[in-house]
């Protein structure tokens, strides 16, 4: 009977057919890797370097095949069912914008650092942000991460490559004045109540337009977010839960923010009335004149509207989060109730985000300290 070859042992010989020198390598019980020569010599070198990978762990025992094959596999069949449906539509739309075109046509094994550098380099001469490079690479890299497990590469190429640095947004916040001054703009708008929502509790976009009846304890005078909705490419406007523990908070809410909400409750029944068998009840807080979820960009239109009405400066949506912590913060709120009320998973992201605000701080502190210790 003969012996199997284990793992780790190699044979070495010379074909009939055509001359050339072959070296069989046993990675597993039942699986074998081939390498060829001109000269033993050749094969013999290729047979050892082999030994050592497999030895150390690094070699390559998977099927050949091309970064597209793999990645197209790779996001349906192991990564879409282990994350969110945004987070899958968005890998999978890097994967079909930048990474097939860029490094389709590669050999998963044959990737090299290089190759995604160029790519980074090409994709922001071409116009795109760093973001975008920084979500690129992250894409890779968790791929990457599968196909070292499985054998397919010896190594991460990505974890290689440092991607270009993202500059962080300038944080543009409204003063006490301007936010009054565009509350007082927004009473006859049919969203007066979500921006005074969004100034006094600092909630994101997503988790305003996600806020349905029951999460508001009128009695307690609290409301609870635990959703949040975004807008997905072919999948229209999307609800997930938030992104991070931390999102999920119970907020307590301001007399006016509570006063707000009680009106628009009452103009919201009218606009039911209005709608007869057109309104699809979903117990949303703010919705379209149907109940159906209220889109970006018309909430963008109406800030917009609102900001000139006012006389203010153009500003993100996403800028009354910021307004809101830091009139918060000014008014002498503790950094982490602001941080546990935006729903920021430490308290050194609040403070780091908002760190320009610290030196008046200091002032007021030092001058209070000054007025009780005199």
């Amino acid at each position: 009977m003969t012996k199997r070859r284990g793992p780790g042992e190699g044979s070495i010989f010379q074909r009939k057919s055509d001359g050339r020198w072959t070296a069989i390598l046993t990675v597993a019980y039942g699986k074998r890797k081939y390498f060829y020569g001109e000269t033993q010599k050749e094969v013999q070198e290729k047979l050892r370097r082999a030994q050592r990978e497999l030895e150390q762990g690094t070699l390559v025992t998977g099927p050949q095949q091309t970064v597209k094959q793999f990645l197209e596999q790779w996001v349906e069949n192991t990564y879409k069912p282990t994350v969110k449906l945004l987070s899958y539509i968005q890998a999978r739309s890097i994967i079909k914008t930048h990474l097939v075109p860029g490094l389709g046509q590669v050999l998963l094994q044959k990737l090299t650092p290089d190759m995604l550098q160029a790519l980074y380099r090409r994709t922001l001469d071409e116009g795109k942000k760093p973001s975008t490079v920084q979500i690129i690479h992250k894409v890779l890299r968790r791929a990457l991460e599968d196909a070292v497990k499985w054998g397919l590469v010896a190594r991460n190429v990505a974890g290689l490559v440092t991607p270009p640095r993202v500059e962080r947004h300038e944080v543009q916040a409204l003063t006490v004045e301007q936010a009054k001054k565009l509350l007082a703009c927004a009473k006859g708008s049919f969203l007066s109540a979500l921006f005074v929502l969004a100034l006094t509790t600092g909630m994101r976009r997503g988790e305003l337009l996600a806020l349905r009846w029951s999460d508001v304890d009128f009695e307690q005078a609290t409301v609870f977010v635990h959703r949040t909705v975004t807008r997905a490419a072919e999948y229209g406007l999307v609800e997930n839960e938030p992104k991070t523990k931390a999102s999920r908070r119970r907020i307590m809410l301001s007399a006016i923010a509570v006063e707000a909400l009680k009106t628009h409750r009452e103009e919201q029944g009218h606009v039911k009335t209005t709608a007869g068998e057109r309104w699809q009840e979903k117990e949303l807080i703010f919705c379209d004149t149907n109940g159906n979820f209220l889109g970006p960009d018309k909430l963008a239109g109406e800030f917009t509207r609102l900001l000139q009405q006012a006389g203010l400066p153009h500003m993100r949506f996403h800028d009354l989060r910021h307004s809101a912590a830091t009139i918060s913060l000014v008014a002498g709120v503790h950094p982490k109730v602001v941080q546990e009320r935006l729903g920021h998973s430490t308290i050194a992201m609040t403070l780091d985000t908002y760190s320009h605000l610290l030196p008046s701080m200091q002032q007021d502190a030092a001058t209070k300290i000054d007025d009780l210790l005199k």
